[in-house]
């Protein structure tokens, strides 16, 4: 255990007990939604957590101490103070460590301090990847090396469709990321049950995705897995609706020069209000069958 690095009492019993755990990030609170909504919907997932079996692990930096649980308070505080707060990927921890500052993590920073922790599995809404136009840009997210290289299985809704999703797979691929689809035939993309791309490896039950990680790990192959969960039917939003509107932003990104880490907030935002805010409610239902199914999984690996 990292000596920067402090475990609320509920994550430090269940870790004592073998309890299943799963770790949340916190960029969603900070810079994904408006606040109040962002910290009711922090508290609902991990409520979603518990309902379902296992100890939900929110974490951040705060005062420049590494956090595996958060307090309510805490997670107020960082709905509060908004995009105030550091985003932090890997190569941002040790600055505002170092400075002792606070900072919401994206799904590189959650993984690093959740395997620093102990906890192997993580959900969120999607991950980032290979970003459109890359071969110009170069524009790759930290979550495809984090993948790479940390022991954490990540539960999401696919790949962000603002991104070049078939780019993102290839990638993953070249990086000996396993891909799995969880009862579904094609690769989410996020706020659709599908991409047009077939699933490479298809499960159906938790139990046979906690089998794989542990022989994974027992293997010693280095590196995370995604677990693909589509989003429920009722709460995908229309193709054409979704792709008319991130092309749109897209568009407008690029006129404004948006480049790196501000690229995917300034084009989340601008999709939540072309569509009116639908996209923002999707969002929030895909996270919480993320975590859901996150738990189940988690407890599923304490069975292994």
């Amino acid at each position: 255990m990292n000596e920067l690095l402090d475990l609320n009492d509920e994550v430090r019993d269940a870790l004592g007990r073998g309890a299943p755990i799963v770790a949340l990030e916190s960029t969603i609170i900070s810079h994904g939604m408006p606040y109040p909504r962002n910290a009711e919907t922090a508290l609902r997932v991990e409520t979603v957590v518990r309902d379902a079996g296992a100890v939900p692990a929110t974490i951040a930096i705060i005062d420049g101490r590494l956090k595996a649980g958060l307090s309510p308070e805490q997670i107020k505080l960082l709905g509060e103070r908004g995009q105030a707060v550091a985003k932090v990927s890997r190569r941002d921890v040790a600055r505002i460590v170092a400075a002792g500052a606070d900072g919401a993590t994206t799904v590189s920073a959650t993984m690093l301090i959740a395997a620093m922790a102990g906890i192997r599995v993580f959900a969120t809404g999607g991950i980032g990847g290979v970003h459109r136009g890359a071969e110009r840009t170069m524009d790759i997210s930290a979550d495809l090396e984090e993948l790479g290289r940390t022991d954490v299985a990540v539960v999401c809704a696919g790949a962000k469709s603002i991104l070049d999703i078939p780019r993102t797979l290839e990638y993953l691929e070249t990086k000996g990321v396993p891909v799995v689809v969880y009862r579904g035939d094609e690769f989410p993309a996020f706020y659709t049950s599908s991409s047009g791309l077939r699933a490479e490896l298809r499960m159906d039950s938790v139990d046979e995705i906690a089998a794989m990680l542990a022989a994974k790990w027992r293997l010693g192959l280095a590196g995370g897995a995604v677990i693909a969960n589509p989003i429920p039917a009722e709460f995908e939003m229309p193709v054409d609706t979704i792709n008319a509107a991130i092309n749109t932003a897209l568009r407008e990104a690029e006129a404004a020069g948006v480049r790196g880490k501000d690229v995917t907030p300034f084009l989340l935002a601008r999709v939540k209000d072309l569509t009116g805010g639908d996209s923002l409610e999707s969002n929030v239902a895909l996270v919480m069958n993320n975590a859901k199914l996150a738990a189940e999984l988690a407890s599923a690996l304490v069975r292994v």
